[in-house]
């Protein structure tokens, strides 16, 4: 970025954290909590801070102009001081469904990646070392696109739906913001779980990808083997009506309902008896319970294809953030640092229509003339813009700066 254009987009975040009007959400026991925050220009976090109101908390953010902005998801005695001595309280219950960690056909399009080591690029999802000389550090350049945002909106679906269904929890005790990226945050709230240590969450965490599902059972028969009456173990493969069994029966009658037999070859499921006996799984298995009746379709089979459902039917979060129980959280009503768009509570209900690039947008004045390296078509406030390559454009504040923090733009300043 350049001097020019962190000037620019440094004093349109000092605009929006010292305008009067400008509205941060304060979390639940705000006096427990501690607030760290990324400075703009010099670029190191502070945190282990306390604030009795936030008032003052809001005067320091217009004061000192971050990027980005956090609470922690503990609550503790002494927020102020070094982890070992804080006194842990207890943890919300925080989801994280990002773009990064689900593959779309559209990041091999627009997300790009640098290996900082031998500088091999790349294109889609960042490896975890380079193919070419194993280096871990890159340097990515992702993009926020309707796809990417809408990949995880289902996840965030499929993962409200297991907090409600499965775990029982009351809509009013699960929040849903916008990341201000180009995903979710859920947060569970209640007292009922702060007090889950990191090995409780990861049992909850397991339950949600799906981790170590079994679903066989035993089947204990008395049978003659040479001459002689002998018990006999073997297994079956059976699914009853709660749970992950649920799940499965229902992922697999949506499943069944629409896929091809080119579908189930791509998926490894080549047993044709699958795609020509649909309508008999869905009535005789899947309704009444008798998966041993459907003629070619052995156990190995329907474990195949409940394998393939579970990764359906699970939810795509970023374990690490759940099972994290001294974890900082961006801040609610607060500006991304890679995108310039706000965190944004909204009803759990309105999953489906709520709309990011246009209820997330924070600069709705003005205008900047940028200079735009490379940069695909988007869409952001309500219009349509790009896509663009070595071209000057005078863009509205909010698109100019998504540009810039993206490192695909900068101001130009004609005389």
């Amino acid at each position: 970025m350049s001097v020019s254009s962190r000037d620019y987009v440094y004093s349109k975040f000092q605009e929006f954290y010292n305008d009067p009007s400008t509205v941060i959400s304060s979390p639940t026991n705000f006096e427990q909590r501690e607030f760290a925050y990324l400075m703009f220009k010099e670029r190191f976090m502070v945190r282990h801070r306390r604030f009795e109101n936030m008032q003052t908390f809001k005067n320091v953010l217009a004061r000192n102009v971050p990027s980005d902005v956090y609470h922690s998801c503990t609550y503790y005695e002494n927020p102020d001081l070094e982890m070992d001595k804080k006194g842990w309280i207890g943890s919300d219950l925080v989801f994280d469904i990002d773009a990064d960690h689900i593959p779309t056909a559209c990041g091999k399009i627009h997300d790009e990646w640098i290996c900082q080591k031998c500088e091999f690029s790349g294109k889609g999802v960042t490896p975890e070392e380079c193919p070419i000389c194993g280096g871990d550090k890159f340097s990515v350049k992702t993009w926020a696109c309707d796809v990417c945002i809408e990949s995880t909106r289902v996840e965030t679906a499929k993962l409200i739906d297991m907090l409600t269904k499965d775990f029982g929890f009351a809509d009013d005790e699960i929040r849903v913001f916008f990341s201000g990226h180009r995903g979710y945050h859920v947060h569970v709230e209640d007292e009922v779980v702060r007090s889950l240590d990191a090995l409780s969450r990861k049992e909850i965490v397991d339950y949600v990808i799906g981790l170590g599902l079994s679903i066989l059972e035993r089947d204990v028969n008395e049978k003659a083997v040479k001459g002689r009456k002998r018990v006999v173990a073997t297994k079956k493969f059976n699914l009853h009506d709660y749970g992950w069994n649920r799940r499965l029966k229902v992922g697999m009658a949506k499943f069944l309902s629409t896929v091809t037999a080119e579908d189930l070859k791509s998926f490894g499921l080549k047993n044709n008896n699958l795609f020509k006996n649909k309508d008999a799984i869905l009535s005789r298995a899947i309704e009444g319970g008798r998966w041993d009746s459907i003629s070619g379709v052995s156990v190995a089979t329907w474990l195949k294809l409940a394998e393939q459902v579970k990764s359906l039917e699970s939810a795509n979060i970023d374990t690490v953030v759940t099972t994290d129980i001294h974890r900082l959280i961006r801040m609610n009503g607060t500006l991304h640092g890679k995108t310039g768009l706000l965190k944004v509570e909204f009803p759990i209900r309105q999953l489906d229509t709520f709309d990011p690039l246009t209820h997330a947008v924070a600069f709705k004045k003005g205008t900047a003339k940028v200079l735009i390296y490379d940069a695909p078509k988007f869409r952001l406030g309500g219009a349509t813009w790009g896509p663009y390559k070595n071209v000057k454009v005078v863009l509205p504040t909010a698109a100019a700066i998504m540009l810039i923090l993206k490192g695909r733009a900068e101001v130009v300043n004609d005389v």
